[in-house]
């Protein structure tokens, strides 16, 4: 999707610290980690935001959200971890294509920001 960052990392024109990858998702170190464990998993399809998913993504997304455990008992977050999406501007969503932040290895405090 031209510009798209996670884009190029799914097509590989950008490198990443890759965690997990298959035909669907992809799974990578965010460069700027908030917490002792932070990967960012994406869709390989392009989908910008939580507010442009449709009906025929569904499987998809229940796919990605499925496979969340299975990446946090990879990174050894047996003690717990937080799943974070972060949808539009006032979301602060920085990069235009659907992703999930997965934080883990600290107390994670609340409310978040």
């Amino acid at each position: 999707m031209g510009d798209c960052i996670f884009c190029k990392i799914v097509d590989k024109e950008i490198p990443s610290n890759v965690v997990y990858e298959d035909d669907r998702i992809l799974c990578f170190h965010d460069l700027e980690p908030k917490a002792p464990v932070h990967v960012l998993i994406i869709p390989k399809k392009h989908i910008a935001s939580m507010d442009d998913v449709a009906e025929e993504d569904q499987a998809l997304l229940g796919y990605l959200m499925a496979k969340v455990k299975d990446i946090a008992a990879q990174l050894g977050l047996e003690n717990g971890y937080r799943l974070v999406n972060n949808c539009g501007e006032d979301g602060f969503q920085t990069v235009q294509h659907l992703h999930f932040h997965l934080l883990g290895k600290r107390k994670l405090t609340w409310p978040p920001g």
